[in-house]
Parts: structure tokens; C-alpha cells; sequence
């Protein structure tokens, strides 16, 4: 197969959705589902935080227009430079240039449509053109029966066929969507009967190869948060702690945990925890909670734990103050990086007998102390916020 994606000519919106994505590590490259690609960067079994930081470097030169050959010089020294060996493809010419095309590609095909799509959904180009048409590529050698018979299949915008049929639709696919205003003479207008019919080996419609069956572009706002939280991401155990950190700051930057405090007491039915990000030291945490094993564990904030806050404690003037919910942004830091003897042990357990930590951290000379309770599982281990207490400076 050509390397078509080097005719591609990139454009502003390919480029911001590919250069808004977080690196993530991973050990398989079906750790990251579906629309998850649409926030999170991968190349399979790349887990360390530096061998990703430069493919990413390398993919990043291809859409805003570099060659595949350029793309495999660099991926050659990230390589070399970080001592990555293993992965698949390694050791002939034949599977090397196969990986680096399956990378190249992917990464341009997707960010292309993200790109496309983010430009067909321009509700001014919706208003005059309300169809999609889609449009199979006469240069692909070997072309996917069910992706020549949707050519010409045009539908309004909206149509579930787009949610999990909008190309690419697999892998080395070439085809694209064009919007149109009304269909043409000819113009299929239905989907092929039984379209949506799921194939029980690739968990996809038939046509579309797995983990494809999703729209590049159209969870690109959705919060990394809530693709963990939907089982998008299996990120235990390929988070390391250096990425952990990358993936805590971005969260940091998307998720506005003041404004969650202050819509938890403004509506007392909430019930909906606001993820904060990951464990960074779990080895010190899980040491404090008897040997536990909290490696890629979540922090969370139950929206319970803000009303315990607010009610739970007496403030006479003295020595502490009531939180204020820009305190509880400050509560992640207060875990993963705690004062040299700020994590003990915590005196009383969950409901459920769960273990918890108390983690204390002295900030802008005001005393930080949160307890925290692990919540262990196969899915979804978390380490809950049960309380925040802040103590003042002391006057001079």
C-alpha cells in the first residue's frame, strides 16, 4: 500500500487536535479504546516518558507536513536514544518499515478526519450543508467491500451511522466524508441493511476494523477524566510516575475543581465524584496503608466528601479556617507530595473497613491535612478524599 498520507495536505485543525492530545503509555496498543485517541497519544509498548515525548516530536513534524522517510529517521534515533527494544517490527527491514508506516499513517489518517470533522460540524457549514456524503478512495489496491458499497451513501450529519462508521475505519483505510446540501440523483440514502450490526469478533460494525468504530474528532472536549471513568482508558499498570505527572498537570489545566466544590454545595443531590489525577508515589502510600498495592490508583473528590467538609467542623477563629473550594484544588498535591513525615496511617476506617491516609502539606505557611481512603477493586481503584482540614499561619 502507498504511503498516501504524505498527499495529505495538513491544515489548522488537523494540527490543534493532534498537539492537544496528553502522551499516555502503553503496553498493547488496544489499552486505549475507541474515542480515547481523540485526547490521548500512543504508540504501543512505548511506556517510558521520554521515548514517548520524542515520537511524539517525530509524528508532530509529519502533520504539519513532514515526510514518512523523515518520520523514520526520527523514530530510528528515539529508538536508539532511549534503548527501546522489543517492540514489534523490530529486527528486519521489512517490520521496521511496516511499524513506522502503521505509526505514520494512523496518526495522519486520524488527526486528518479529527480535522475534517471539527470543520464539518462548523454549525455554519451544518446550516447550508446538513448531508455527509461518504467517499471511498480509488487509490487504495485492495478495498474493503463494505467501504466501496457505502460510497456515495449520503445522510443527514446527525445519522447514527456517523458515530461509529466515520472513516477512517480501520486500518490503511483512505476514505472521507464530504459535506453536501441534498443528495444526488443515484445517491444512496439509507445505510446496507443490518449495518449496525455488531461482530461479536472485533466488537464493531461489519466493515470496521476493531477499536475503529468511533468518529476521530468527536470526544476531542471530552474530559480525560471521564474517559477513565468510562473504561476507555486501562491504565493500570502502564502509568509510570512520570506520566502520571504529565497526565496530573493537564488534568490540572482541564478540570476546574474549584468550580466542581462550589456546584456540589449548590446542588446537594450530586453524587459524582470529580477525578483528580493519579497516585504519584504510590510505593510511600502503600507502605502507610500496611503493604497495600495502590500502583495506578485514582484520586478522587466525592462530592460527598465536599458537604462532609462544610458541615463536619467548628471554626471558632482560632487556629483553623473553612476550606474554601479553592482549597480543594491543592488537595492532589497534598497527597503526591506530602511534608517529609506528612503520611500516616489514619485511626478510623470506611464503612466497608477500608483503610485510610492522612496526608498533610504545609502551602504558603497554612497547614493542609486530608484523609484519604483507599477503595481497592479490579476496575476503577481509587484513593478517595474523605476530609480537608486547613490550619493558619501562626501570627508573628
Amino acid at each position: 500500500m502507498a504511503d498516501t498520507a504524505s498527499a495529505i495536505q495538513q491544515f489548522q485543525q488537523q494540527i490543534d487536535f493532534f498537539r492537544a492530545k496528553l502522551n499516555l503509555p502503553t503496553e498493547r496498543w488496544d489499552d486505549i479504546k475507541q474515542s480515547a485517541h481523540d485526547r490521548a497519544f500512543i504508540v504501543a509498548g512505548a511506556q517510558k516518558a521520554s521515548l514517548l515525548a520524542d515520537l511524539r516530536q517525530a509524528v508532530d513534524k509529519a502533520v504539519i507536513g513532514g515526510s514518512i522517510q523523515q518520520f523514520r529517521n526520527d523514530f530510528a534515533e528515539a529508538v536508539k536514544t532511549s534503548g527501546w527494544s522489543g517492540w514489534t517490527g523490530q529486527g528486519s527491514e521489512s517490520g521496521e518499515a511496516w511499524r513506522t508506516r502503521v505509526i505514520y499513517q494512523t496518526n495522519m489518517a486520524t488527526s486528518y478526519a479529527a480535522g475534517r470533522y471539527r470543520q464539518l460540524t462548523d454549525p455554519e457549514l451544518l446550516k447550508a450543508r446538513p448531508y455527509w456524503r461518504y467517499v471511498h478512495s480509488d487509490g487504495v489496491m485492495h478495498p474493503r467491500p463494505e467501504h466501496l458499497a457505502w460510497n456515495g451513501l449520503t445522510l443527514p450529519n446527525d445519522h447514527p451511522f456517523w458515530e461509529t462508521n466515520f472513516p477512517p475505519n480501520g486500518w490503511g483505510c483512505q476514505c472521507s466524508v464530504v459535506a453536501v446540501r441534498l443528495p444526488r440523483e443515484g445517491d444512496a440514502t439509507e445505510p446496507p441493511k443490518g449495518w449496525d450490526a455488531m461482530d461479536p469478533k472485533t466488537g464493531a460494525p461489519a466493515g470496521v476494523d476493531k477499536g475503529w468504530n468511533y468518529a476521530p474528532g468527536a470526544n476531542a472536549d471530552t474530559p480525560l477524566r471521564q474517559m477513565v471513568q468510562d473504561k476507555l482508558i486501562d491504565y493500570p499498570p502502564a502509568i509510570g510516575k512520570a506520566l502520571t505527572r504529565d497526565v496530573n498537570r493537564t488534568i490540572s489545566a482541564d478540570e476546574r475543581v474549584p468550580d466542581f466544590a462550589r456546584a456540589v454545595l449548590a446542588d446537594r443531590q450530586r453524587t459524582d465524584p470529580l477525578w483528580l489525577g493519579f497516585v504519584e508515589d504510590p510505593e510511600a502510600i502503600g507502605e502507610t496503608l500496611r503493604g497495600a498495592d495502590v500502583r495506578g490508583y485514582m484520586a478522587l473528590m466525592p462530592a460527598e466528601s465536599v458537604r462532609h467538609v462544610e458541615i463536619s467542623h467548628e471554626y471558632d477563629g482560632g487556629s483553623q479556617r473553612p476550606p474554601t473550594p479553592e482549597d480543594f484544588a491543592r488537595a492532589l498535591a497534598v497527597l503526591n507530595t506530602p511534608d517529609p513525615g506528612g503520611l500516616r496511617l489514619g485511626s478510623d476506617r470506611g464503612k466497608n473497613g477500608e483503610l485510610r491516609v492522612i496526608a498533610s502539606k504545609t502551602i504558603d505557611g497554612e497547614g493542609f491535612r486530608t484523609v484519604w481512603e483507599a477503595r481497592p477493586g479490579k476496575r476503577n481503584r481509587a484513593m478517595a478524599l474523605v476530609s480537608l482540614a486547613v490550619k493558619i499561619a501562626k501570627r508573628k
